[in-house]
C-alpha cells in the first residue's frame, strides 16, 4: 500500500510537468562532480485543473492527500519499470532523490528530482537517460484518472529526449534535435492547445553555476554573471516552438 501511494504521488507529479514552472539547476564543483536539480512547480496548473473539476471529483480521497517528503527515486518507480532498467540505469535511479510537496486542496504541487553526478561522464549519462526512466510507467493512465479530463501530458514529460548532450570536465553542450522536436510537437498538439486554452503558461529556466569562469557561450539570450561563473537562461514553450534553437547551449569553462 505504501509503495502504491508513493507511486501515485510521483506519477501525478510527473504527468502534470508539461504545464508548470520548470527549473533546471546545475552546480559544478571543483572536484568535477555536479549536483543536478530538476524543479517542477505545478501549483498554477493544479489550481486551473481543480477549478474545472466537479465537487464529487474534488471530494475523492486522492484529492485529500497532503505530503511533504523526500524519497528515493528508484523506490518511487513501479516494479514493472524497475525490472526493465539496465544495471546502470538502476544505479542512477537509486542515487537520485524525489522531493514532493503536495496539497491538492490548496493547489500546491511541487517536486524536485535531485542527482549528484560524480563526474562529467556520469552527468552526461544521467541527462541522456533520466527522462526515459520517468516515462517508462503508467503516466498517462494516472493523468487521466487524476484530472478526470483525459489531459494527455504523457509525451511532454519526455521532452528531454529531443536533446543531445556532450559533457566533459570543461564543456557543457546541449543541442536540440529539430527533427525530434517537431515530432514531439506533432504528438503533443492537443495537449499544448489545451494548456494554452486554459491559460496555463509553460515557463522554463536553467541555471548553471560553474567552479571556473565561462570562457565561451553560444547563446546570446543567456545571461552571464559579472564573474562569469553563473549562466541563466529564461524562456517559455511559446518561444521555443517559434525558435527551438533558443534552447541550445554550448558552454566552455
Amino acid at each position: 500500500m505504501k509503495k502504491l501511494y508513493l507511486l501515485f504521488i510521483s506519477l501525478v507529479v510527473l504527468c502534470l510537468s508539461s504545464c508548470v514552472d520548470i527549473e533546471e539547476h546545475y552546480d559544478f564543483k571543483q572536484d568535477g562532480s555536479c549536483n543536478v536539480v530538476y524543479g517542477f512547480d505545478m501549483s498554477n496548473a493544479v489550481s486551473v485543473l481543480m477549478n474545472l473539476m466537479s465537487d464529487s471529483v474534488r471530494a475523492t480521497p486522492q484529492f485529500s492527500m497532503s505530503k511533504d517528503t523526500t524519497l528515493n527515486f528508484y523506490s518511487a518507480l513501479p516494479d514493472s519499470t524497475q525490472q526493465k532498467l539496465s544495471p546502470d540505469e538502476a544505479n542512477m535511479a537509486k542515487s537520485s532523490n524525489l522531493t514532493v510537496k503536495m496539497d491538492l486542496r490548496k493547489s500546491i504541487m511541487k517536486v524536485n528530482i535531485n542527482h549528484l553526478a560524480k563526474n562529467a561522464a556520469d552527468l552526461e549519462y544521467y541527462l541522456q537517460h533520466i527522462s526515459k526512466i520517468s516515462m517508462n510507467g503508467q503516466i498517462n493512465d494516472v493523468a487521466k484518472n487524476s484530472t478526470g479530463k483525459g489531459f494527455d501530458a504523457q509525451q511532454l514529460v519526455a521532452g528531454q529526449d529531443y536533446y543531445s548532450y556532450e559533457v566533459t570536465p570543461h564543456k557543457f553542450y546541449r543541442i536540440i534535435d529539430k527533427t525530434k522536436f517537431n515530432a514531439f510537437l506533432k504528438k503533443t498538439q492537443s495537449t499544448l492547445a489545451m494548456a494554452k486554452a486554459m491559460l496555463i503558461d509553460m515557463p522554463y529556466k536553467i541555471v548553471l553555476n560553474f567552479a571556473h569562469p565561462v570562457k565561451k557561450i553560444n547563446n546570446t539570450k543567456a545571461i552571464v554573471s559579472a564573474d562569469r561563473k553563473h549562466v541563466t537562461l529564461i524562456t517559455n514553450m511559446d518561444e521555443v516552438i517559434k525558435n527551438p534553437s533558443v534552447m541550445n547551449l554550448k558552454i566552455d569553462f
